[in-house]
């Protein structure tokens, strides 16, 4: 690696990350995790520059692709592992389970495949497909890249009431502390992780029970009272619920530090997002990441690599579909 200073910090289930002079984050998975960078390097040589190119297509016609496919991987992997079982359509499928409803980029994922079997048949997995096309997503919106270690097959069970667990909106940080060290990730993993709320937006039904009040007490005194007024203009109370809210106010297409700014100004768009800075657990975490010696970039390409290595099936578990949205 040229022009590289190797920082190796061990941790959990991989083991080491690699900071280069450029700016780049680069993580290497650890003995027992199942995957690395480069597998496809012989059986597959374009695989991710085939998948790159998808991804920046996908994203000149709608850049709103790119936080939709962070947070399909999000919740792929937090449903029985990242295994690319969020993608397959039918009845009663993960797609279909109410957080997965407003998801992005399906139709970005079924590209970059159909022309990975085209080009390598049976070789590239949907799973890889998808944390490929996540770090992508955030380099196109002006974050950081790392290397993706691959080799995840796919599943084969996609079931809606499997998905009844993912963080929620409404979260406050102890539950979502216990959904995520679940998982194997730490606190600080989660606050970063979390921090990929600086892209996309958010319906309003997912957070408008904050803004006005109600039987069961007041508006939200947690939001700014300027921001408040924003906020219940662009979501009334009888308005549509469908209408999006950028997460991040004022850079929801640049994946940066500002939504932690945010946070700390009472501008949190969601009540599991705010209370990362309301809380004492968690709200040092979010000081440091929003202070001028930031480590945000290089925390999440770390925490993306741990948590795109939950339960990953490889060897001779699951398969290599076809298609993403089907399996074989």
């Amino acid at each position: 690696m040229n022009f590289v200073r190797s920082l190796c910090v061990f941790i959990t289930f991989l083991s080491c990350i690699v900071i280069s002079v450029h700016g780049q984050a680069a993580a290497r998975p650890g003995p027992g995790s199942g995957t690395r960078i480069g597998f496809y390097s012989t059986t597959c040589p374009n695989a991710e520059t085939i998948v790159r190119n998808a991804v920046t297509a996908g994203f000149s016609s709608n850049s709103r692709i790119a936080p939709g496919i962070l947070r399909m991987h999000f919740h792929d992997c937090f449903v029985q592992g990242c295994d690319g079982s969020i993608l397959i359509t039918g009845t009663n499928t993960e797609r279909t389970a109410v957080p997965n409803l407003n998801l992005r980029g399906f139709e970005v994922i079924d590209n970059a495949k159909t022309q990975l079997e085209a080009a390598c048949p049976g070789v590239v997995s949907c799973a890889d497909i998808l944390a490929l096309a996540a770090r992508d997503s955030v380099v196109l919106t002006r974050g950081t890249s790392w290397p993706v270690p691959t080799g995840r097959r796919d599943g084969r069970v996609s079931l809606a009431s499997n998905a009844n667990n993912l963080p929620g909106p409404g979260d406050s940080v102890a539950v979502q502390q216990q959904k995520f060290s679940a998982l194997g990730l730490s606190t600080r993993e989660l606050v970063v992780l979390v921090g990929g709320h600086t892209i996309g937006t958010a319906g309003c039904a997912t957070f408008r029970n904050r803004l006005f009040n109600s039987t069961t007490g007041p508006a939200d005194p947690t939001i700014d009272p300027t921001f408040l007024a924003q906020l219940q203009t662009q979501c009334p109370q009888n308005g549509d619920a469908s209408v999006r809210v950028d997460l991040d106010t004022g850079s929801a297409a640049t994946f940066d530090t500002s939504y932690f700014n945010n946070l700390s100004r009472g501008r949190g768009v969601l009540q599991s997002d705010q209370v990362l800075w309301t809380d004492p657990a968690t709200r040092p975490i979010v000081q440091q990441l929003m202070s001028p010696r930031s480590t945000f970039n290089a925390d999440f390409a770390r925490a993306m690599v741990r948590m795109s290595n939950i339960g990953v099936l490889t060897a001779a578990s699951g398969e290599i579909r076809r298609v993403c949205s089907a399996v074989n």
